[in-house]
Parts: C-alpha cells; structure tokens; sequence
C-alpha cells in the first residue's frame, strides 16, 4: 500500500514571474543560480524563462514536498532574496502548484 501511496503524491513547484528593471536579468540570473547550487534534499530541478529581448521571465523549482521546500528557507537564502529583490522592476508574482502530470520523453536506446 505504501508504493501506491507514493506513486500517488505529487511534486510540488515553485513558480514566480517577474520583470527585471531594465538590464538586470542578468545580475538576477547569477543570484538564481547562487540559490539553486544550495538547494539539497527534496530539490527535483528548476527552470529560468525569459521572455527574448525583454527582462521578463518565469521562475520554476520543482520540489518533492512543500516542507521541503520550506526547508530550504535559511538565512543564506534570504540573503540571496534580499540581494535580488531591488532587481525587481515590481513584485513577482508567486505561487506553489502541484504537478499532476509529467512527461518525459523516453530515452534513446542504444544500438548494440
């Protein structure tokens, strides 16, 4: 039973989106992966989207569980937020969503 119950817990994921002031998607973009390097148990991935030609983007960290990601609130990683936030041409805006389904494409088999 503890299999199937496993099978049916879901990730969880972070997401923010933002606009950068004018030329600062790439200060942020290095204070991203600063946090993300720290990032340990529970951590499944993240992605960083930009908008071509623009400082917008998408912020997506994948977690097993939301205590988890909780747990990866240190003071470290306040400080990186707090490096960042006057990046921020306005407020992200933030959300914690469930993954109810996930594709991978399957993986090349070799030929022997």
């Amino acid at each position: 039973m503890t299999e199937f119950m496993d099978f049916l817990r879901h990730e969880i994921a972070y997401v923010a989106i933002g606009e950068f002031k004018p030329g600062k998607f790439e200060e942020a973009k290095q204070l991203y992966e600063k946090a993300i390097l720290s990032y340990k148990e529970g951590f499944k991935g993240a992605y960083l989207l930009q908008i071509p030609g623009t400082d917008k983007g998408i912020a997506v960290i994948f977690w097993e569980t939301v205590q988890d990601m909780n747990s990866h609130e240190t003071e470290a990683h306040e400080k990186i937020l707090q490096e960042m936030s006057p990046l921020f041409a306005t407020t992200p805006d933030t959300a914690v969503y469930e993954v109810v389904n996930k594709r991978l494409p399957e993986t090349e088999k070799s030929v022997g």
